[in-house]
């Protein structure tokens, strides 16, 4: 028996240090790394160290715009779905996901146009998870402030 928690393919997760408590998540095990939409970021220093600073919408939630910023973790190529190549800044923060803390390293990326503004890859999942593709939100829904139009 495992006693591992069961996920769905999409799931409500959040990431308390940027302040974000709720955002819609992807669960994409054929993904290594996971990313996070932002509109915009920055780069500046903070006590000699390189960091990033960045604007997000973490969706229809009536939340508006959220900024945040983190110490910069790395810099590496990642290649998307669509076989695109692009350098990304790579940070490190605590996801919170059906009732389990653990830091994760996420990409920021521009997901414009994606219906989910996060995908969480096998490195966030390994461990702890294992996802059921043929189920969604297994550990509750965002719930929308107002009805789509």
């Amino acid at each position: 028996m495992s006693s591992k928690i069961v996920l769905g393919w999409r799931e409500a997760a959040a990431l308390p240090a940027l302040g974000l408590a709720a955002i819609r998540a992807k669960i994409d095990t054929g993904a290594r790394s996971s990313a996070l939409h932002v509109d915009s970021q920055w780069r500046f220093v903070e006590a000699g160290m390189p960091w990033v600073g960045f604007e997000l919408t973490p969706g229809a939630l009536g939340a508006g715009r959220v900024e945040a910023r983190a110490p910069v973790h790395d810099e590496r190529w990642v290649t998307d779905s669509g076989g695109h190549r692009s350098s990304r800044v790579f940070i490190r923060t605590v996801l919170s996901l059906a009732g389990i803390e653990r830091e994760i390293e996420i990409n920021l990326a521009d997901r414009r146009g994606m219906r989910f503004p996060m995908l969480l890859g096998r490195t966030a999942v390994t461990g702890a998870f294992t996802v059921d593709p043929s189920r969604s939100f297994l550990h509750g829904r965002i719930r929308r402030r107002h009805p789509r139009v």
